[in-house]
């Protein structure tokens, strides 16, 4: 690389966390630790997500019973990220 030339930087993520699934609604089944949350998905199955980071400032107070919508983890799909409340 020439001297004084830095490389073309990547918009964006990249590697294999860049890829992300869809965001799915859930219900929230029980306030974990750590502001962890375990949740179901309308299909059932049984997920451990967190608040995402963006969103940490808007969301106030999440209890059982709240409907939410989550993006999935790629590498893992048992744990995802709260996006909103619904």
């Amino acid at each position: 690389m020439p001297v004084g030339k830095m490389p073309a930087r990547k918009e964006g993520r990249t590697g294999p966390d860049a890829t992300e699934t869809g965001v799915i609604e859930a219900t929230i089944e029980a306030v974990l630790p750590r502001a962890m949350y375990r949740v179901r998905s309308s299909a059932g199955r049984l997920m451990r997500v967190g608040v995402d980071a963006a969103s940490s400032g808007t969301i106030v107070k999440l209890i059982v019973g709240d409907r939410v919508a989550i993006r999935t983890a790629a590498r893992d799909p048992s744990r995802g990220q709260i996006v909103r409340k619904l």
